[in-house]
Protein backbone atom coordinates (compact mmCIF):
# COMPACT_ATOMS: atom_id res chain seq x y z
CA UNK A 1 0.00 0.00 0.00
CA UNK A 2 0.98 3.25 -0.82
CA UNK A 3 2.28 5.84 2.06
CA UNK A 4 0.70 8.55 0.21
CA UNK A 5 -2.89 6.65 -0.10
CA UNK A 6 -3.06 6.63 3.33
CA UNK A 7 -3.09 10.42 3.96
CA UNK A 8 -7.55 10.56 4.02
CA UNK A 9 -7.54 7.27 4.60
CA UNK A 10 -6.26 8.57 8.50
CA UNK A 11 -8.84 11.58 8.27
CA UNK A 12 -11.48 9.36 7.27
CA UNK A 13 -10.89 7.31 10.43
CA UNK A 14 -10.50 10.55 12.29
CA UNK A 15 -13.58 11.68 11.84
CA UNK A 16 -15.02 8.41 12.81
CA UNK A 17 -13.66 8.45 15.73
CA UNK A 18 -14.85 11.92 16.58
CA UNK A 19 -18.29 10.55 16.33
CA UNK A 20 -17.27 7.38 18.61
CA UNK A 21 -15.98 9.30 21.51
CA UNK A 22 -19.50 12.01 21.19
CA UNK A 23 -17.99 15.29 19.82
CA UNK A 24 -19.38 18.05 21.24
CA UNK A 25 -20.04 21.70 19.74
CA UNK A 26 -17.70 22.93 22.48
CA UNK A 27 -14.92 20.39 21.03
CA UNK A 28 -15.47 21.45 17.58
CA UNK A 29 -15.12 25.00 18.29
CA UNK A 30 -12.03 24.15 20.17
CA UNK A 31 -10.93 22.72 16.48
CA UNK A 32 -11.31 26.03 15.44
CA UNK A 33 -9.63 28.17 18.04
CA UNK A 34 -6.50 26.44 17.27
CA UNK A 35 -6.80 27.28 14.11
CA UNK A 36 -7.44 30.78 14.90
CA UNK A 37 -10.54 31.07 14.05
CA UNK A 38 -12.94 32.26 17.21
CA UNK A 39 -16.88 32.08 17.97
CA UNK A 40 -17.19 35.57 17.45
CA UNK A 41 -15.59 35.40 14.23
CA UNK A 42 -17.77 32.78 13.16
CA UNK A 43 -20.82 34.83 14.31
CA UNK A 44 -19.74 37.71 12.33
CA UNK A 45 -19.44 35.89 9.37
CA UNK A 46 -22.96 34.57 9.53
CA UNK A 47 -24.12 38.20 9.72
CA UNK A 48 -21.96 39.39 6.98
CA UNK A 49 -22.90 36.99 4.49
CA UNK A 50 -27.22 37.55 5.84
CA UNK A 51 -27.30 33.78 6.86
CA UNK A 52 -28.17 35.49 10.27
CA UNK A 53 -29.89 38.89 10.46
CA UNK A 54 -31.71 38.50 13.72
CA UNK A 55 -31.75 36.15 16.37
CA UNK A 56 -33.44 32.78 15.27
CA UNK A 57 -34.33 29.50 17.00
CA UNK A 58 -31.79 27.65 14.72
CA UNK A 59 -28.01 29.40 16.10
CA UNK A 60 -25.50 29.51 12.95
CA UNK A 61 -23.12 27.62 14.75
CA UNK A 62 -25.43 25.31 15.81
CA UNK A 63 -26.31 24.94 12.04
CA UNK A 64 -22.42 24.34 11.18
CA UNK A 65 -21.41 22.08 13.76
CA UNK A 66 -24.21 19.89 13.09
CA UNK A 67 -24.41 19.63 8.95
CA UNK A 68 -20.38 19.17 8.92
CA UNK A 69 -20.46 16.10 11.71
CA UNK A 70 -23.45 15.18 9.84
CA UNK A 71 -22.14 15.44 6.42
CA UNK A 72 -18.97 13.15 7.18
CA UNK A 73 -21.26 10.28 7.57
CA UNK A 74 -22.56 10.14 4.15
CA UNK A 75 -26.10 11.15 2.83
CA UNK A 76 -27.17 13.88 5.08
CA UNK A 77 -30.69 15.35 4.33
CA UNK A 78 -32.71 18.34 5.93
CA UNK A 79 -34.04 15.61 8.34
CA UNK A 80 -30.81 14.82 9.61
CA UNK A 81 -29.74 18.24 10.80
CA UNK A 82 -32.76 18.65 12.56
CA UNK A 83 -32.72 15.51 14.66
CA UNK A 84 -28.62 16.37 15.37
CA UNK A 85 -29.48 20.21 16.43
CA UNK A 86 -32.07 19.06 18.73
CA UNK A 87 -29.61 15.93 20.13
CA UNK A 88 -27.03 18.46 20.89
CA UNK A 89 -28.98 21.76 21.92
CA UNK A 90 -32.13 20.18 23.08
CA UNK A 91 -34.18 22.95 20.50
CA UNK A 92 -36.83 21.49 18.46
CA UNK A 93 -36.62 22.16 14.70
CA UNK A 94 -38.18 21.13 11.95
CA UNK A 95 -36.63 20.04 8.66
CA UNK A 96 -38.90 22.41 6.43
CA UNK A 97 -36.89 25.57 9.03
CA UNK A 98 -33.30 23.54 7.52
CA UNK A 99 -34.56 23.50 4.40
CA UNK A 100 -35.46 27.55 4.71
CA UNK A 101 -31.54 28.39 5.81
CA UNK A 102 -30.52 26.34 3.09
CA UNK A 103 -30.62 29.47 0.64
CA UNK A 104 -27.78 31.23 -1.08
CA UNK A 105 -26.75 33.38 2.09
CA UNK A 106 -26.02 30.20 3.39
CA UNK A 107 -23.55 29.10 0.72
CA UNK A 108 -21.91 32.45 1.46
CA UNK A 109 -21.47 31.69 5.06
CA UNK A 110 -19.66 28.45 3.86
CA UNK A 111 -17.62 29.86 1.40
CA UNK A 112 -15.87 32.13 3.45
CA UNK A 113 -15.72 29.60 6.66
CA UNK A 114 -14.06 27.11 4.52
CA UNK A 115 -11.65 29.74 2.96
CA UNK A 116 -10.88 30.97 6.65
CA UNK A 117 -9.89 27.01 7.87
CA UNK A 118 -7.85 26.92 4.27
CA UNK A 119 -6.02 30.28 4.71
CA UNK A 120 -5.15 30.37 9.00
CA UNK A 121 -2.24 28.85 10.56
CA UNK A 122 -2.30 26.74 13.66
CA UNK A 123 -1.74 29.20 17.00
CA UNK A 124 1.70 26.82 17.66
CA UNK A 125 4.23 23.64 16.63
CA UNK A 126 3.44 24.42 12.72
CA UNK A 127 7.32 24.61 11.49
CA UNK A 128 6.33 23.32 7.79
CA UNK A 129 5.96 26.98 6.42
CA UNK A 130 9.51 28.60 7.21
CA UNK A 131 11.64 24.95 7.37
CA UNK A 132 11.94 24.72 3.68
CA UNK A 133 14.64 27.06 2.77
CA UNK A 134 15.24 26.27 -0.75
CA UNK A 135 14.98 28.23 -3.73
CA UNK A 136 10.99 27.72 -3.66
CA UNK A 137 8.63 29.53 -1.35
CA UNK A 138 5.73 27.43 -2.63
CA UNK A 139 5.57 24.23 -4.45
CA UNK A 140 1.86 24.31 -5.92
CA UNK A 141 0.41 20.81 -7.23
CA UNK A 142 -2.68 22.05 -9.20
CA UNK A 143 -5.26 19.22 -10.35
CA UNK A 144 -8.74 18.25 -10.55
CA UNK A 145 -10.94 15.40 -9.67
CA UNK A 146 -14.48 14.29 -10.70
CA UNK A 147 -17.58 13.48 -8.66
CA UNK A 148 -21.25 12.23 -9.78
CA UNK A 149 -24.20 14.29 -9.04
CA UNK A 150 -27.86 13.29 -9.47
CA UNK A 151 -29.42 13.68 -13.23
CA UNK A 152 -31.17 16.66 -11.21
CA UNK A 153 -28.41 18.90 -11.49
CA UNK A 154 -27.74 18.44 -14.87
CA UNK A 155 -28.45 21.58 -16.05
CA UNK A 156 -26.27 23.56 -13.14
CA UNK A 157 -23.26 20.61 -13.63
CA UNK A 158 -23.24 19.25 -16.97
CA UNK A 159 -22.23 15.88 -18.07
CA UNK A 160 -22.08 13.82 -20.60
CA UNK A 161 -25.43 12.72 -22.43
CA UNK A 162 -26.15 10.92 -25.38
CA UNK A 163 -29.80 9.27 -26.99
CA UNK A 164 -29.57 6.54 -24.54
CA UNK A 165 -28.23 7.90 -21.09
CA UNK A 166 -27.00 11.49 -19.54
CA UNK A 167 -24.62 11.17 -16.49
CA UNK A 168 -23.98 14.34 -14.43
CA UNK A 169 -20.64 15.29 -13.22
CA UNK A 170 -19.23 18.00 -10.93
CA UNK A 171 -15.35 19.35 -11.14
CA UNK A 172 -13.39 19.95 -7.96
CA UNK A 173 -10.32 21.65 -8.59
CA UNK A 174 -7.95 22.21 -5.60
CA UNK A 175 -4.45 23.55 -5.61
CA UNK A 176 -1.74 22.13 -2.45
CA UNK A 177 0.89 23.71 -1.65
CA UNK A 178 4.52 20.59 -0.87
CA UNK A 179 6.19 22.56 1.58
CA UNK A 180 3.32 23.38 4.00
CA UNK A 181 1.15 20.60 3.01
CA UNK A 182 -1.85 22.99 2.97
CA UNK A 183 -4.64 23.14 0.60
CA UNK A 184 -4.43 26.64 -0.93
CA UNK A 185 -7.83 26.76 -2.58
CA UNK A 186 -10.69 24.54 -3.68
CA UNK A 187 -13.43 25.10 -6.54
CA UNK A 188 -17.06 23.38 -7.40
CA UNK A 189 -16.93 23.50 -11.20
CA UNK A 190 -19.21 22.58 -14.19
CA UNK A 191 -17.89 19.32 -15.48
CA UNK A 192 -17.73 21.22 -18.50
CA UNK A 193 -14.99 23.28 -17.26
CA UNK A 194 -11.92 21.66 -18.02
CA UNK A 195 -8.47 22.08 -16.32
CA UNK A 196 -6.88 24.02 -18.68
CA UNK A 197 -10.04 26.82 -18.51
CA UNK A 198 -8.95 26.90 -14.63
CA UNK A 199 -5.39 27.24 -14.93
CA UNK A 200 -5.29 30.93 -14.92
CA UNK A 201 -7.42 30.96 -11.77
CA UNK A 202 -4.29 29.29 -9.94
CA UNK A 203 -2.67 32.76 -8.32
CA UNK A 204 0.78 33.02 -9.00
CA UNK A 205 3.96 34.54 -6.37
CA UNK A 206 7.35 34.79 -7.15
CA UNK A 207 9.65 31.94 -6.57
CA UNK A 208 6.40 29.92 -6.77
CA UNK A 209 6.97 26.82 -8.63
CA UNK A 210 3.88 24.70 -9.87
CA UNK A 211 4.07 21.04 -10.94
CA UNK A 212 0.82 20.40 -13.42
CA UNK A 213 -0.30 17.70 -16.13
CA UNK A 214 -1.01 17.96 -19.22
CA UNK A 215 -4.12 19.53 -19.53
CA UNK A 216 -3.29 22.36 -17.82
CA UNK A 217 -0.36 23.17 -20.74
CA UNK A 218 -0.17 26.09 -23.03
CA UNK A 219 1.74 28.84 -23.97
CA UNK A 220 0.27 31.89 -22.37
CA UNK A 221 0.26 29.77 -19.27
CA UNK A 222 4.34 29.33 -19.73
CA UNK A 223 4.59 33.65 -20.58
CA UNK A 224 2.63 33.72 -17.50
CA UNK A 225 5.37 32.10 -15.06
CA UNK A 226 7.96 33.77 -17.07
CA UNK A 227 6.19 37.00 -16.64
CA UNK A 228 5.72 36.75 -12.65
CA UNK A 229 9.38 35.04 -11.98
CA UNK A 230 7.71 31.81 -11.09
CA UNK A 231 8.62 28.46 -12.03
CA UNK A 232 7.34 25.26 -13.47
CA UNK A 233 7.16 21.42 -14.90
CA UNK A 234 5.03 20.28 -17.40
CA UNK A 235 5.24 16.73 -19.05
CA UNK A 236 4.71 17.62 -23.05
CA UNK A 237 2.04 17.82 -24.72
CA UNK A 238 2.08 16.95 -28.66
CA UNK A 239 0.20 19.48 -29.96
CA UNK A 240 3.14 22.55 -28.71
CA UNK A 241 4.87 24.39 -31.60
CA UNK A 242 8.26 25.27 -31.09
CA UNK A 243 11.05 26.73 -32.78
CA UNK A 244 14.55 26.62 -32.91
CA UNK A 245 16.25 29.02 -30.84
CA UNK A 246 18.74 30.80 -33.03
CA UNK A 247 16.93 30.04 -36.51
CA UNK A 248 13.01 30.18 -35.35
CA UNK A 249 12.48 27.74 -37.92
CA UNK A 250 9.59 24.80 -37.07
CA UNK A 251 11.32 21.76 -35.00
CA UNK A 252 9.65 18.70 -34.53
CA UNK A 253 10.58 16.71 -31.13
CA UNK A 254 10.40 13.32 -32.01
CA UNK A 255 12.57 13.86 -35.29
CA UNK A 256 15.14 15.00 -32.71
CA UNK A 257 14.73 12.25 -30.63
CA UNK A 258 15.10 9.74 -33.27
CA UNK A 259 18.17 11.31 -33.39
CA UNK A 260 19.85 12.06 -30.46
CA UNK A 261 18.40 9.52 -28.21
CA UNK A 262 17.40 12.80 -25.80
CA UNK A 263 18.06 16.33 -25.34
CA UNK A 264 18.01 18.91 -23.60
CA UNK A 265 17.67 22.17 -24.76
CA UNK A 266 16.12 26.14 -25.06
CA UNK A 267 13.53 26.49 -27.42
CA UNK A 268 11.23 29.20 -28.45
CA UNK A 269 7.63 28.90 -28.13
CA UNK A 270 4.74 29.52 -30.93
CA UNK A 271 3.85 33.34 -29.01
CA UNK A 272 4.16 36.64 -30.61
CA UNK A 273 7.57 37.36 -28.72
CA UNK A 274 8.91 33.91 -29.40
CA UNK A 275 9.63 32.80 -25.43
CA UNK A 276 12.25 30.91 -24.62
CA UNK A 277 11.82 27.20 -22.63
CA UNK A 278 13.16 24.49 -21.75
CA UNK A 279 12.85 20.91 -23.39
CA UNK A 280 14.04 17.95 -21.38
CA UNK A 281 13.48 14.78 -22.60
CA UNK A 282 15.43 10.61 -21.96
CA UNK A 283 14.28 7.52 -23.31
CA UNK A 284 11.96 5.19 -20.80
CA UNK A 285 12.27 1.21 -21.23
CA UNK A 286 10.28 -0.85 -23.39
CA UNK A 287 7.73 -2.26 -20.65
CA UNK A 288 7.19 1.60 -19.34
CA UNK A 289 6.69 2.41 -23.43
CA UNK A 290 4.29 -0.09 -23.80
CA UNK A 291 2.39 0.51 -20.88
CA UNK A 292 1.75 3.78 -21.90
CA UNK A 293 0.64 2.68 -25.28
CA UNK A 294 -1.77 0.96 -23.90
CA UNK A 295 -3.24 3.62 -21.03
CA UNK A 296 -3.66 6.04 -24.03
CA UNK A 297 -5.46 2.98 -26.10
CA UNK A 298 -7.73 2.92 -23.39
CA UNK A 299 -8.56 6.39 -22.51
CA UNK A 300 -9.13 7.31 -26.23
CA UNK A 301 -12.09 4.83 -25.51
CA UNK A 302 -12.53 3.17 -28.87
CA UNK A 303 -10.35 6.30 -30.84
CA UNK A 304 -7.08 4.85 -32.02
CA UNK A 305 -4.57 7.49 -31.05
CA UNK A 306 -2.21 8.64 -33.88
CA UNK A 307 1.05 6.94 -34.58
CA UNK A 308 3.28 9.99 -34.09
CA UNK A 309 1.76 10.16 -30.18
CA UNK A 310 2.63 6.42 -29.72
CA UNK A 311 6.25 7.27 -30.46
CA UNK A 312 6.47 9.70 -28.52
CA UNK A 313 5.40 7.26 -25.56
CA UNK A 314 9.09 6.35 -25.25
CA UNK A 315 10.39 9.37 -24.11
CA UNK A 316 9.99 11.14 -20.73
CA UNK A 317 9.56 15.00 -21.75
CA UNK A 318 9.19 17.99 -19.45
CA UNK A 319 8.93 21.49 -20.48
CA UNK A 320 10.32 23.96 -17.35
CA UNK A 321 11.53 27.37 -17.09
CA UNK A 322 14.30 25.89 -14.63
CA UNK A 323 17.50 26.46 -15.70
CA UNK A 324 19.88 23.57 -16.47
CA UNK A 325 22.60 24.41 -13.58
CA UNK A 326 19.49 24.28 -11.54
CA UNK A 327 18.22 21.14 -11.68
CA UNK A 328 19.06 17.26 -14.74
CA UNK A 329 16.61 15.69 -15.82
CA UNK A 330 16.90 13.25 -12.88
CA UNK A 331 16.43 16.26 -10.20
CA UNK A 332 13.08 17.29 -12.61
CA UNK A 333 11.91 13.57 -12.10
CA UNK A 334 11.91 13.44 -8.76
CA UNK A 335 10.21 16.71 -8.46
CA UNK A 336 7.40 16.03 -10.40
CA UNK A 337 6.77 12.61 -9.46
CA UNK A 338 5.84 14.68 -5.97
CA UNK A 339 2.65 15.53 -7.87
CA UNK A 340 1.02 12.14 -7.16
CA UNK A 341 0.70 12.74 -4.19
CA UNK A 342 -2.52 15.11 -4.44
CA UNK A 343 -3.66 12.36 -7.46
CA UNK A 344 -3.91 9.77 -4.45
CA UNK A 345 -5.17 12.65 -2.11
CA UNK A 346 -8.10 12.91 -4.50
CA UNK A 347 -8.72 9.36 -4.85
CA UNK A 348 -8.71 8.40 -0.92
CA UNK A 349 -11.13 11.39 -0.70
CA UNK A 350 -13.33 10.54 -2.49
CA UNK A 351 -13.49 6.96 -1.18
CA UNK A 352 -13.15 7.44 2.19
CA UNK A 353 -15.21 11.04 2.37
CA UNK A 354 -18.30 10.51 0.83
CA UNK A 355 -17.70 12.41 -1.68
CA UNK A 356 -20.28 10.10 -4.50
CA UNK A 357 -22.65 9.93 -1.44
CA UNK A 358 -24.96 12.81 -3.02
CA UNK A 359 -28.53 12.15 -2.77
CA UNK A 360 -31.06 14.14 -5.15
CA UNK A 361 -30.41 17.99 -3.28
CA UNK A 362 -30.59 21.03 -4.42
CA UNK A 363 -27.84 23.25 -6.14
CA UNK A 364 -27.44 25.15 -2.64
CA UNK A 365 -27.71 22.07 -0.62
CA UNK A 366 -24.43 20.68 -2.68
CA UNK A 367 -22.34 22.95 -2.70
CA UNK A 368 -22.86 23.26 0.90
CA UNK A 369 -22.60 19.34 1.81
CA UNK A 370 -19.46 19.30 -0.49
CA UNK A 371 -17.59 22.20 1.80
CA UNK A 372 -19.16 20.87 5.35
CA UNK A 373 -16.91 17.75 4.10
CA UNK A 374 -13.86 20.06 3.29
CA UNK A 375 -14.09 22.06 6.45
CA UNK A 376 -13.83 18.61 8.72
CA UNK A 377 -11.07 17.32 6.71
CA UNK A 378 -8.60 20.24 6.66
CA UNK A 379 -9.15 21.38 10.30
CA UNK A 380 -8.74 17.15 11.52
CA UNK A 381 -5.51 17.50 8.56
CA UNK A 382 -4.52 20.66 10.19
CA UNK A 383 -4.92 20.15 13.60
CA UNK A 384 -4.22 16.71 14.59
CA UNK A 385 -1.96 14.93 11.77
CA UNK A 386 0.43 18.41 10.73
CA UNK A 387 1.01 19.16 14.50
CA UNK A 388 1.64 15.62 15.74
CA UNK A 389 4.24 15.04 12.89
CA UNK A 390 6.31 18.03 13.56
CA UNK A 391 6.79 17.68 17.35
CA UNK A 392 7.24 14.16 16.72
CA UNK A 393 10.33 15.31 14.41
CA UNK A 394 10.99 18.12 16.58
CA UNK A 395 11.72 16.05 19.70
CA UNK A 396 12.55 12.66 18.37
CA UNK A 397 13.51 13.06 14.48
CA UNK A 398 11.69 10.70 13.41
CA UNK A 399 8.96 10.76 10.41
CA UNK A 400 5.13 9.65 11.33
CA UNK A 401 3.83 6.77 9.28
CA UNK A 402 0.62 7.80 8.19
CA UNK A 403 0.06 3.79 7.61
CA UNK A 404 0.80 3.46 11.01
CA UNK A 405 -0.99 6.36 12.91
CA UNK A 406 -4.17 5.00 10.18
CA UNK A 407 -3.42 0.93 12.18
CA UNK A 408 -2.95 2.72 15.56
CA UNK A 409 -5.86 5.40 15.45
CA UNK A 410 -8.54 2.74 14.53
CA UNK A 411 -7.24 0.03 17.04
CA UNK A 412 -7.07 3.26 20.19
CA UNK A 413 -9.88 5.49 19.18
CA UNK A 414 -10.05 7.22 22.17
CA UNK A 415 -6.19 8.41 21.60
CA UNK A 416 -7.71 11.48 19.64
CA UNK A 417 -8.83 13.38 22.79
CA UNK A 418 -5.95 12.64 24.24
CA UNK A 419 -3.78 13.79 21.82
CA UNK A 420 -6.13 16.40 21.12
CA UNK A 421 -5.71 17.96 24.82
CA UNK A 422 -1.73 17.37 24.80
CA UNK A 423 -1.34 19.55 21.58
CA UNK A 424 -3.46 22.30 23.47
CA UNK A 425 -1.93 21.75 26.25
CA UNK A 426 1.56 21.79 24.71
CA UNK A 427 4.33 23.62 26.66
CA UNK A 428 7.95 22.27 25.35
CA UNK A 429 7.12 18.88 25.97
CA UNK A 430 5.48 15.65 24.39
CA UNK A 431 2.80 13.99 26.07
CA UNK A 432 2.32 10.52 26.68
CA UNK A 433 -0.47 10.06 23.52
CA UNK A 434 2.01 12.00 21.48
CA UNK A 435 4.82 10.17 22.49
CA UNK A 436 2.86 6.84 21.94
CA UNK A 437 2.71 7.54 18.53
CA UNK A 438 6.34 8.60 18.10
CA UNK A 439 7.19 5.03 19.17
CA UNK A 440 4.50 3.10 17.66
CA UNK A 441 3.87 5.26 14.39
CA UNK A 442 7.22 6.36 13.14
CA UNK A 443 8.86 4.84 10.14
CA UNK A 444 11.01 2.04 10.19
CA UNK A 445 15.02 3.00 9.25
CA UNK A 446 15.89 1.75 5.87
CA UNK A 447 17.04 2.62 2.64
CA UNK A 448 14.14 3.43 0.76
CA UNK A 449 12.98 7.00 1.26
CA UNK A 450 9.48 7.92 2.29
CA UNK A 451 7.67 10.63 1.21
CA UNK A 452 8.71 13.58 3.93
CA UNK A 453 12.50 12.41 2.80
CA UNK A 454 12.18 12.99 -0.19
CA UNK A 455 10.24 16.04 -0.49
CA UNK A 456 13.17 17.22 1.94
CA UNK A 457 15.67 15.65 -0.37
CA UNK A 458 14.26 18.23 -3.41
CA UNK A 459 13.40 21.42 -1.17
CA UNK A 460 15.84 21.57 1.84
Amino acid sequence: MDINNSIYTIIYYLLITLIITKMKKDDFIDLLNMLNISKEELLLIARKTGFVQRTRKIDSLDFLYSLVMESTKGIVSHNDIAVSIERDNGVSVSRQAIWKKVTENCVDYFKLILAIVIQNKIKKYNKGEQSMVGKFKRVLIQDSTIIKLPKCLFESFSGVSNAYSSVCNARIQGVYDLLSGRFISFSINPYSKNDISSATEMELQKDDLTLRDRGYLCVNELKRHLQCGAHCIFRYKMKMRFFDYNTNEPIDILSILKKRGSVDMIVRMNDRDRSAIRVVARPVDQKTADERRRKAKREMRGHQPGEKFLQLQSWTIFITTIAKEDADFNSLLDIYALRWRIEIIFKSWKSNLYFSSIHNVSLNQLLIIIMARMIMFIMILRVIYDPCKNLIYKHMNRDISLIKLTKYLTRNPIKLISILCELKAYSGFLGESISAVGRYCVYEKRNRKNFEQKLSRQFH
